[in-house]
């Protein structure tokens, strides 16, 4: 009797904590838990990645009519940006990296800014600004310079005065037309570079879903391939990322180009896919990009107004990319200024200088 009561004491102990156990895997089964949405990816090689580089590259000129939205990031450090609205840019682009670009206020038509750019030097007029005046210019500079020292540093006690800094803050002080020829005439491959392929997976919204969708959420899988260029001490430096989404085919999706420090100078978004020209010889070309430029703190969104009218492969004089003073604006010579910062001696070294004639 003494033996079958604790074997029945023991018999139900065991039975309380199996039921325990089945009834707790039970709730974990229920538990709903929404999980992203792993899209089917495709495979390639370099080789493939390489050959959609170079159709890209294929292209040596653009004409064409577009739409052009204009965001300042100016004050994004403190949780705001400027949205400005969508112009009209006329913009012709030729190999290796000359520019003109026009940009216009939609209905009444009028020129905000003509810009251009021959790969080593640019010209900006700003024929608009909004009404001050303050910033219509004839600005001039050469593209490999650094104009950081030129540009006013922002800081907390600035934000006492918020509103005024934003309305001087111009939509196109730091516009530049070369930080848009590579964005459209993509360079081809260089045989001297170093390239490395990689993959990676990214959590994004498929905007094609309804906003509360579960199916909303996906997992996208990209090539990447970097560029890397030889340094005279043998080292290399990342001058290029290319990104090509691998759902439904592969597509170049993003670029990004890097300065010499390994820093992003442009981040280039390539939109949805479609037909240029009414050739149809340039099917699967980007119809929209997006070009962010972190450190001037601005993002431009070109989009093609009509794809049928663009104009691919005409040859351009030089001049067309030499923009004149034709309105008589002020001229601000930027390398000139950069020249004459540079050179003005510091009040701390003024004075080590007067101590020392003493």
């Amino acid at each position: 009797m003494i033996f079958s009561r604790h074997k029945l004491l023991r018999i139900s102990q065991w039975t309380a904590v199996v039921a325990i156990i089945f009834i707790s895997s039970c709730n974990i089964v229920k538990t709903d838990q929404k999980t992203v949405r792993l899209l089917k990816t495709e495979d390639a090689g370099q080789a493939d990645l390489i050959k959609e580089i170079n159709r890209f590259a294929k292209v040596n000129s653009i004409y064409a009519k577009m739409r052009l939205k204009f965001e300042d990031n100016s004050f994004a450090e403190f949780g705001s940006k400027e949205v400005y609205r969508s112009a009209d840019g006329e913009v012709v682009v030729q190999r290796p990296a000359s520019i003109y670009m026009k940009v216009s206020v939609p209905v009444v038509k009028s020129d905000v800014a003509q810009m251009t750019s021959d790969g080593k030097n640019f010209r900006v007029a700003i024929l608009n600004d909004g009404g001050s005046g303050k910033y219509k210019k004839f600005v001039k500079g050469t593209n490999s310079a650094n104009y950081s020292k030129l540009s006013k540093n922002l800081n907390s006690t600035d934000l006492d005065n918020g509103a005024a800094i934003k309305e001087s803050v111009n939509a196109f002080a730091q516009l530049r037309p070369q930080h848009f020829t590579d964005a459209m005439l993509v360079r081809p491959i260089d045989a001297a570079n170093v390239y490395i392929t990689s993959t990676i997976f990214q959590t994004e919204e498929d905007s094609t879903q309804a906003k509360k969708s579960p199916l909303r959420t996906v997992m996208r899988g990209y090539y990447l391939l970097d560029e890397l260029v030889k340094q005279t001490d043998g080292s290399l430096r990342i001058e290029r990322r290319f990104w090509f989404d691998r759902v439904g085919g592969i597509r170049l999706a993003r670029q990004q180009i890097f300065d010499a420090d390994g820093e992003v100078e442009s981040d280039i978004i390539y939109g949805m896919e479609g037909k240029l020209t009414a050739t149809g010889d340039y099917g699967h070309m980007p119809l929209e990009i997006q070009v962010t430029r972190p450190k001037e703190k601005y993002s431009m969104k070109l989009t093609y107004q009509t794809p049928e009218d663009v104009e691919i492969g005409e040859t351009y004089k030089d001049s067309a990319f030499v923009l004149k003073n034709t309105w008589n604006l002020e001229e601000v010579d930027l390398d000139q200024k950069l020249k004459d910062t540079l050179t003005v001696k510091s009040p701390s070294a003024n004075t080590a200088n007067s101590s020392g004639k003493q």
